[in-house]
């Protein structure tokens, strides 16, 4: 990692430095979000387990999922309650893996608000433009991974200059990984339509409200920064538009010949 390269407000230094594996009580305070994110996505799956073998049916995925005849009929909650019910465990291990990999770095980048916004956000979108063009129901993390996913290449080519060579690298691998999960989206039972709206959104989002950063010198004798330019307490309130455009982007959906 180049010095430029390192998280926001962390000095840059040089040097060996010893290396100790934090504890997940240390993750967890650091990231929060994602870490929450992730019990709370397993704790229901857990759900949907025990539905099965007491009931013998998934309720929580016959209430849940992303059903356009129920969203249309006036179940609204669906266009939330699918990004928390998966439909195998081979599905939310994929999905929360990548928010393992993915969650935390934009946290630290975004911050833990920010972060949230573009989960829920980028989620919502992505069953707003699978109610408007699959007919198919769907469940899954996906679109809101892909938000983050998203966010975080959006961050990197945003400030490209200021991370550096190391930056300017990831940003590739950001974009790679990016085309190969759109790639595969192609396949059969995969909901690319959801995949994608999470992904423009997540764009969107981290060019609208996203972090800022320059790197700065207070002196010869210290090393650079990383300094917040554009802090969540002053982009908060452009949530409120963002939200908005996704509101109005549901309605539209509704009128989608698939949503009926």
């Amino acid at each position: 990692m180049t010095q430029n390269a390192l998280p926001p407000q962390q000095r840059m230094q040089t040097g060996p430095r010893s290396f100790e594996r934090p504890t997940f009580r240390q993750l967890f305070r650091r990231f929060p979000a994602a870490f929450s994110l992730i019990g709370i996505t397993v704790l229901i799956y857990i759900a949907q387990e025990l539905s099965i073998l007491l009931l013998g049916d998934d309720l929580v995925i016959y209430f849940g999922a992303k059903i356009n005849e129920a969203i249309y009929a006036g179940e609204l909650w669906r266009f939330i309650t699918p990004l928390f019910v998966h439909a195998g465990i081979w599905h939310i291990f994929v999905n929360m893996y990548s928010l393992y990999v993915l969650g935390p770095t934009v946290e630290n980048f975004f911050s833990t608000p920010r972060m949230l916004v573009v989960y829920f956000f980028s989620g919502v979108t992505g069953v707003v433009f699978s109610l408007a063009f699959s007919p198919v129901s769907s469940v899954g993390a996906s679109g809101a991974i892909f938000g983050l996913l998203g966010a975080l290449g959006t961050f990197l080519f945003l400030h490209r200059e200021s991370l550096g060579h190391t930056g300017r690298a990831y940003l590739r691998q950001i974009v790679i990984v990016a085309l190969l999960n759109l790639g595969l989206g192609l396949a059969p039972n995969i909901d690319i339509w959801g995949h994608l709206g999470g992904l423009l959104a997540g764009c969107a989002l981290a060019w609208f409200l996203g972090p800022r950063f320059q790197v700065s010198w207070f002196s010869n004798d210290e090393p650079a920064k990383l300094i917040e330019q554009r802090p969540w307490r002053e982009v908060w309130p452009r949530t409120i538009p963002a939200a908005t455009a996704i509101v109005l982007l549901a309605y539209l959906a509704t009128l989608s010949p698939y949503a009926q």
